[in-house]
């Protein structure tokens, strides 16, 4: 049975103040959980409910387990409909972006995402296509938001995403910049080569100015119908296709 003072500190979890403070992020769901625990990521511990216990797998020694009863995960989750499993997962310590390991490869960078379903969607489709680090401006919704880690169902164990100065990162880069614009080149006639930088910006505003000065190459996803705009994690699934596509 779960205490005052484990509800507390586990709820406090939800917010991005205390996940710092911590150094702790929640993970719900057995699919997800499945997934840290074959990654790098440590896993702090897992609470589950007993009816469900068949469905964990063989666990390392280091990880601590903890039976809930459902009204008990109700209060901890950050779910509406709890999905029988909770873990609290270590936030790992700020790798350096080395890069030499952009080179010769595609890099999706993100500029002022704020939704975190956005966030966690675009991670997932990164995974999908095979892209291992995104980089995300100090201002871009963070990675271990609980809706950016259910969002990205997994993909968070496999994906590693930096933070980072955007204005400054790019302007000592030494590869191509492209940047998603409206007056850009069209996604199907632009000469890719064989790596970049691929910026998609906020939700609303787009890329910042500071940001479009380092942009070598604006491309464009052509409309044909008459929507004003597309979602960014819409954008970043068409650009991850066609980058696949040129590549092979």
């Amino acid at each position: 049975m779960l205490s005052k003072s484990q509800i507390s500190f586990i709820k406090s979890l939800h917010q991005k103040k205390y996940r710092k403070e911590h150094g702790l992020f929640i993970v719900e769901g057995i699919k997800s959980i499945k997934e840290f625990i074959r990654s790098n990521y440590h896993i702090h511990t897992i609470f589950y409910n007993s009816e469900q216990y068949n469905l964990l797998p063989k666990l390392p020694a280091n990880i601590n387990l903890f039976e809930v009863k459902n009204a008990e995960l109700d209060k901890i989750s950050t779910l509406q409909t709890p999905q029988g499993f909770l873990a609290l997962v270590h936030i790992p310590k700020n790798q350096p972006l080395d890069e030499r390991e952009l080179k010769n490869q595609f890099t999706l960078v993100l500029d002022g995402v704020q939704d975190p379903g956005n966030m966690g969607t675009i991670i997932r489709t990164a995974d999908w296509f095979g892209f291992k680090r995104i980089i995300c401006s100090p201002d871009s919704v963070e990675v271990f938001n609980p809706k950016t880690v259910q969002a990205t169902m997994g993909s968070l164990a496999r994906v590693t995403v930096f933070e980072t100065d955007l204005p400054a990162f790019l302007a000592s880069n030494k590869i191509p910049v492209f940047g998603a614009l409206l007056d850009g080149a069209s996604i199907y006639k632009t000469e890719w080569g064989n790596e970049g930088l691929v910026i998609l910006g906020n939700e609303g505003k787009g890329i910042s100015p500071e940001v479009i000065k380092n942009i070598t190459k604006p491309v464009t996803i052509p409309r044909i119908g008459e929507a004003e705009s597309l979602n960014v994690a819409v954008s970043a699934a068409i650009f991850c296709a066609e980058l696949v596509r040129v590549r092979n």
